[in-house]
């Protein structure tokens, strides 16, 4: 017997419907590409964004074809979000950090058709566009008046290519489990591939988004976005805040300290996402001129792990610190750290250690941790294990990749090594590929690096496994100190030590002008693993 409910298939416009209906004049700021701040909210935005969907109706782009963006968080690259899914079109987001070898790799794959770009990009797409065949014309974000001449393929500014038509369009109509966007892993191993998410994904994934005890944001919150657009759907919040009504603050492409500290405490946000690189900048911009943010209730971080003494920085300041962990195949939630029941008492250093951890997984993401052999292992808090997830907003299959990655109960092996303990709560250790293994036992290289950086002297560490004769490795610890300091290897490893246990102490320190990343902002371990591959260990020598 079947359920006698409407048939209502969850399409992401309908999410700018409601918010353009329930909280039609809840604001959307922008720091323009131009310059100005720029004040628009959700009901302008939804129509602007029927706009977009008309034109690109009129341009012939039909279900299924792929249009991509290469652009910061701007309320106008967040309608043109919601007007190219609205056709059933792709929302192809496209990672400008990368290389442009990779750029015209992943635009050539997912043959595109219409390239939407900020006026930061038009001199990248130029040296590239040579080899874009599919792309048939590029549509630059911004008016007449700040329209660059360019020799990019039938490039018309946004603002003159929207005011052709007249916004009275109704959204298409199609299954829920239609293409709706798409992203592209950052490709550190092997070709980036792509993640395509369905209408009925994002929605779902907006929903576990909008849990209080994860994202959390109210109608009555500012959020404040720093995650771009470009990776992994910016964490959903393109779809959960107007999901909610939570106003939204865009920063456009002025990540520094003290631009985004500028519009946390001008515009009052409360809630404000992204990675541990840009809240370095934020608090040394905050300490550096004694400000506060008496505002700002929660930063949720993710990317890579924050360290201990990052986290303090913002409880001392009466602020709430969520990790989260995810990732683009994931939509991207998998876990977040809020405090639950069995945490909420916790105070000080016990607190502290919670919130170190990279959270539970909310309801719709299922998680396990298994041994090599694919044998699930204990929820005991000690246990590292491969790190594998179930849900509704995970991928099942890569975009034109034969390769099978599930396994035979629908599982993803995630490549992370992790802990889960009774409550739930995971703990990211290492990536399985960064794990250093020496003599036959696990040592987390995340740990390390965490440590590491509460020294005072310390601006980011990263922890490698290098050859050992005895052990098979031994970590190595790299240090890029912060400008105008001095440290010696005996410092750092005296500040390291009774911390952890002594047969996971680096055995030795290596001093560097500047860590590597990846175009994501993670550590590239791999460029460290070449430049230090005939590093020789002084304990290797004895």
């Amino acid at each position: 017997m079947r359920g006698l409910m409407q048939d209502w298939p969850m399409l992401t416009h309908r999410i700018i419907d409601h918010a353009a209906r329930v909280h039609g004049d809840r604001e959307i700021v922008t720091r323009s590409v131009e310059g100005p701040i720029v004040r628009t909210n959700y009901r302008n935005l939804r129509a602007r964004a029927l706009r977009v969907a008309q034109r690109l109706d009129r341009e012939g782009i039909k279900l299924g074809d792929r249009v991509a963006t290469i652009a910061w968080n701007t309320a106008r690259h967040m309608e043109c979000w919601y007007g190219i899914m609205g056709i059933g079109a792709v929302c192809h987001t496209v990672n400008p950090r990368l290389f442009p070898e990779q750029i015209g790799w992943i635009i050539n794959h997912a043959q595109d058709r219409i390239v939407i770009t900020d006026l930061t990009f038009v001199p990248l797409l130029e040296k590239i566009a040579d080899n874009l065949p599919s792309v048939e014309r590029y549509i630059v974000l911004t008016d007449k008046a700040h329209m660059p001449q360019t020799t990019l393929k039938n490039a018309v500014a946004y603002e003159d290519w929207i005011a052709e038509v007249d916004g009275n369009f109704k959204w298409k109509e199609f299954d829920e489990n239609t293409a709706a966007a798409m992203c592209y892993t950052s490709g550190t191993t092997g070709d980036p591939k792509g993640v395509l998410y369905s209408h009925r994904s994002n929605v779902l994934h907006s929903l576990i988004a909008n849990n209080g005890d994860a994202l959390g944001a109210t109608s009555k919150d500012t959020m404040l976005p720093v995650v771009p657009l470009f990776h992994a759907n910016s964490w959903g919040i393109v779809f959960s805040a107007p999901a909610m009504g939570t106003k939204l603050v865009m920063p456009g492409p002025k990540l520094d300290g003290e631009s985004v500290y500028e519009l946390l405490s001008t515009e009052k946000v409360t809630y404000t996402a992204g990675v541990p690189t840009v809240w370095l900048m934020l608090l040394q911009h905050m300490e550096k001129n004694k400000l506060t943010l008496p505002d700002l209730k929660v930063v949720i971080c993710g990317g890579s792990a924050m360290p201990r003494s990052m986290i303090k920085a913002f409880v001392d300041m009466g602020i709430e610190v969520r990790h989260a962990w995810g990732m683009t195949e994931m939509s991207p939630l998998g876990t977040v750290g809020a405090l639950q029941a069995p945490y909420a008492h916790l105070t000080g250093e016990d607190k502290l250690d919670v919130l170190q951890m990279q959270g539970y997984p909310p309801f719709m993401v299922e998680m396990k941790i298994t041994d090599d052999a694919g044998k699930e292992l204990p929820w005991d808090g000690k246990t590292f294990g491969r790190l594998k997830v179930k849900g509704p907003a995970i991928s099942g299959a890569y975009y034109r990749v034969d390769t099978k990655i599930l396994d035979e109960d629908g599982y993803f092996d995630t490549g992370d090594v992790a802990t889960m303990n009774e409550h739930g709560y995971m703990r990211i250790t290492d990536r399985s590929k960064d794990v250093i293994k020496s003599g036959g036992e696990w040592i987390s290289s995340i740990d390390l690096e965490n440590l590491a950086v509460g020294h005072p002297k310390v601006a980011e560490a990263a922890v490698i496994g290098v050859y050992h004769p005895k052990w098979d490795e031994r970590p190595l610890l790299i240090v890029q100190l912060k400008e105008g300091e001095s440290a010696t290897r005996e410092d750092i490893l005296s500040y390291m030590d009774g911390k952890i246990a002594k047969w996971w102490m680096p055995d030795d320190v290596a001093f560097v002008k500047a860590i590597p990343h990846t175009a994501t902002g993670k550590i590239l371990k791999t460029s460290l693993r070449d430049q230090f591959k005939d590093y020789k260990l002084p304990s290797a020598a004895a």
